[in-house]
């Protein structure tokens, strides 16, 4: 990769933009919701219907459900801001009924139907933010550094909840930490709709109004297939660190992952990088296969730290860097849209890497989980690179 030059716009001017603390401030209590819902929802569901199996299921489903139409709900949104609000109380009530079914205790298809449902409708807090962050920027610099503090404070949130969920549940009960989690939704995307104001619907461009697939804008296809394999590969090494070092090492090893995403995406927001996002994004997800493959090589557990702080550092670059290109790819009307498509692509990856493991473990044991990240790391960038070749020269949208 070109060598970096310095000079980026500080967090502290990104912050000073128009209402960025406020929007920076309600978009984190909105997340953080979301970051909070995992352990309540699996284990309220499962003192409701006294299943395990029933459970994750549902919470499965759930996860699914939300991943697959987030796209279309970022685009309901962008199309009809006033959808906000009314996805936020839907949303809520769901949660809140979910809650009261674990509590008074309910059947094992009441529980799945309720959950896939409830997963139809979480606002689109993320995808919103990184637009309207694009918007505030004044110029690439701002832009780039905005994006970085929000991935950066993204993946610390769902680093924290799980943890803040576990604490809720050991002072209460896991029917009431769901109904918190869902107070906090309401409480959360409603001050974000608040801070966001009344905005005109982002105009459609011709001939998205009835599209199922992502965007078909010329090198877009690269993003997302790069990213789907950042999220297959750390899943991967995660279930594979679960499966050879036990919860008690491998906790402490995804701690030091995040921290390493969380580092590496503030240094990153800070540098003015001479290199094109595109060849920062193949670059990234050849660095992160190498990542990989260095406790592929070396398994003692220095070798697996090492790796997997370095790994964490190149996903969450990554993810920001393909945030970066939005604006660039994707005309005015489809960004948020596209945003929403990034992060899909990411969370399919990841339940893919996790079902993967699974297969590979119960088959091989943990050892093959790294050479696994590795490859399929190196195929993905391999086939972006490749889309990226083919794809015809274009002008930047507008």
């Amino acid at each position: 990769m070109p060598r970096p030059a310095r000079g980026g716009a500080s967090y502290r001017a990104v912050l000073a933009l128009p209402r960025a603390r406020a929007l920076f401030a309600t978009a984190t209590l909105a997340r953080l919701s979301y970051g909070l819902l995992s352990l309540p929802m699996l284990l309220a569901l499962r003192d409701g219907t006294g299943s395990y199996a029933v459970a994750g299921t549902a919470a499965g489903l759930f996860g699914l459900t939300s991943a697959v139409l987030g796209p279309y709900r970022s685009r309901l949104v962008s199309r009809r801001p006033a959808a906000l609000p009314v996805l936020t109380a839907v949303y809520g009530t769901l949660l809140g009924g979910l809650a009261a079914g674990a509590a008074l205790g309910m059947s094992a298809g009441l529980a799945v139907a309720l959950a896939v449902l409830a997963g139809v409708f979480p606002p689109p807090v993320g995808p919103l933010m990184r637009t309207r962050w694009s918007l505030l920027a004044g110029s690439e610099a701002q832009r780039q550094s905005a994006l970085s503090l929000d991935a950066v404070t993204e993946s610390t949130v769902f680093a924290v909840g799980p943890v803040l969920g576990g604490l809720l549940i050991t002072a209460t009960s896991p029917a009431l930490s769901l109904a918190a989690a869902a107070g906090l939704a309401i409480t959360g995307f409603t001050a974000f709709a608040s801070v966001l104001g009344t905005s005109a619907p982002e105009p459609a461009p011709a001939g998205t109004g009835t599209r199922l697939g992502p965007p078909a804008a010329p090198g877009f296809a690269t993003l997302l297939v790069v990213v789907l394999g950042s999220g297959c590969a750390l899943a991967l090494a995660e279930v594979g660190v679960v499966a050879a070092r036990g919860a008690a090492v491998a906790g402490p090893l995804m701690a030091l992952c995040a921290t390493g995403g969380a580092v590496g995406g503030l240094v990153y927001g800070r540098i003015r990088w001479r290199a094109a996002p595109h060849r920062r994004l193949l670059a990234l997800g050849t660095l992160a296969a190498a990542c990989y493959a260095l406790p592929a090589v070396a398994p003692v557990l220095v070798a697996v730290a090492l790796g997997m702080l370095l790994a964490g550092s190149c996903s969450d670059t990554l993810l920001i860097t393909a945030y970066l290109q939005v604006d660039t790819l994707i005309p005015a009307g489809s960004r948020t849209e596209a945003s929403a498509w990034i992060n899909t692509a990411y969370n399919l990856g990841s339940a893919m890497g996790s079902a993967a493991a699974g297969f590979l473990i119960s088959r091989y044991g943990a050892a093959p989980a790294f050479p696994a990240a590795a490859a399929v790391l190196v195929a993905a960038t391999a086939a972006g690179a490749l889309l990226h070749g083919r794809r015809p020269a274009m002008s930047p949208a507008v």
